[in-house]
């Protein structure tokens, strides 16, 4: 017979209690990688609050997990309809017993296994987490899945090779060596420095059109100041 949230909570410790419980992420490759799939999004959602991003966040969701500790965290999840806020750990008991919506794991030699593997159908059964991706920094091996009835299915590639992610509203793939979110339209979703190099792009791209039309008018014995 399965729980319900408050019947788990009930059995559970105090949450405030449960740090995150990850080691350090395998290589400077998968760290920059884990950075800028949060940035983009954070960016992109900068006037939401309504949804959380775990970076190398463990998540407690059982209590066989809780005292073997023998979970490693998902590399990236994000959890929509819920607070925006700081969290040492995502706890799933104190959440009303909300699991990820999606669960991007960057690959390592180490542990491509587990992911492809025991993690994939955790995710797919206890988890039911609606779409899962994987992408190793190192070999650029990148695939997802969506969750069908009762099992995933891979989500198949439009001819960019971008997989759609309905979690998202967005495209997910790989551009100059790095796992990046796309527009529906096929724009790249910039980082927060890409976003800023672009907005002044663009003004200075408007003030040069003013700066040549001020010198048409001139040119027709017309003041732009008059």
């Amino acid at each position: 017979m399965s729980l319900t949230a408050q019947q788990l909570a009930d059995l559970m410790p105090d949450a405030t209690q449960l740090d995150s419980n990850e080691p350090e992420m395998e290589s400077s490759l998968h760290y920059a990688q884990l950075a800028l799939l949060v940035a983009c999004l954070e960016w992109l959602w900068r006037d939401r609050n309504d949804y959380f991003i775990g970076a190398n966040l463990t998540i407690y969701f059982s209590r066989e997990q809780l005292k073997s500790r023998d979970f490693r965290g998902p590399d990236f999840f994000l959890i929509n309809q819920t607070e925006k806020k700081p969290r040492r750990s995502w706890v799933v008991w104190e959440e009303g017993g909300q699991y990820p919506d999606l669960i991007i794991e960057l690959l390592s030699p180490a542990i491509a296994q587990v992911d492809r593997t025991l993690k994939k159908t955790l995710y797919q059964d206890r988890f039911r987490t609606p779409e899962y991706f994987w992408f190793s920094p190192e070999t650029l091996d990148f695939a997802g899945y969506r969750l069908a009835g009762q099992h995933y299915v891979e989500i198949a590639p439009n001819n960019e090779g971008l997989l759609w992610s309905e979690v998202l509203g967005l495209y997910l793939g790989v551009q100059d060596n790095t796992l990046r979110y796309f527009q529906p339209s096929g724009e790249l979703v910039p980082t927060p420095e890409e976003a800023a190099e672009q907005a002044q792009a663009q003004a200075q791209q408007a003030e040069d059109r003013a700066a040549r039309l001020a010198e048409q008018l001139k040119a027709l014995g017309v003041d732009p100041e008059a």
